[in-house]
């Protein structure tokens, strides 16, 4: 998460989003930096709502847009999956190795997820709160120069984005029943998604 209190502007960091190449781009420009534990630089909204937002209003006198970027849902499973191919992760739970693709995005639509494919959601990660807090600017992974241009222009900063944290390359075919299903059991990621730009 990157903070930038005098633009009244809070970065949340979905994961597998590229959020760690703008991290590293606008952190000396960033009043507050949240880089560790995992479950603090990606707080996702509700998060974000209980405990930071609080924060930002007792302490700055400040009630904070927040932005955030999404990635095309099967897509962003497909980076989850190459992510956890990583021989570091070899032998434990939470690799990969040895799954295909579509064994993974089963595993993912189970109520009690096993370790390698307990990944999270993002339309959890930036779902409204009943208090009416929500995101204020979303984008696009995929198409990056409308938050490049938001950015530069709302920060007054030039953007030097380096890849940071990427995936290894692979193929990963999806059989159509598969993929079939996970759009009927998982619409709402499809929905949130399409909405952005709307």
């Amino acid at each position: 998460m990157l903070v930038f209190v005098k633009e009244r502007l809070a970065f949340l960091a979905v994961p597998k989003t590229g959020t760690t190449a703008y991290h590293a781009a606008l952190a000396q420009r960033a009043d507050m930096v949240v880089s560790n534990p995992p479950e603090l630089k990606h707080a996702p909204l509700y998060r974000y709502d209980r405990f930071f937002r609080p924060m930002f209003e007792k302490t700055c006198n400040a009630e904070l847009e927040t932005l955030a970027v999404m990635r095309e849902p099967i897509s962003w499973l497909g980076s989850w999956y190459r992510y956890r191919q990583r021989p570091y992760l070899d032998g434990k739970p939470a690799s990969t190795r040895d799954i295909s693709f579509d064994e993974f995005v089963e595993a993912y639509m189970r109520g009690d997820k096993p370790p390698f494919a307990n990944v999270g959601s993002q339309a959890r990660f930036l779902a409204p709160r009943p208090n009416g807090t929500a995101i204020t600017h979303l984008f696009r992974y995929e198409d990056p120069a409308p938050l490049n241009h938001f950015l530069t222009e709302r920060l007054n900063c030039d953007l030097d984005l380096q890849q940071h944290n990427t995936s290894p390359r692979a193929d990963l075919p999806l059989s159509p029943k598969v993929e079939q299903k996970f759009r009927r059991k998982f619409a709402a990621e499809f929905e949130v998604y399409e909405s952005i730009g709307a």
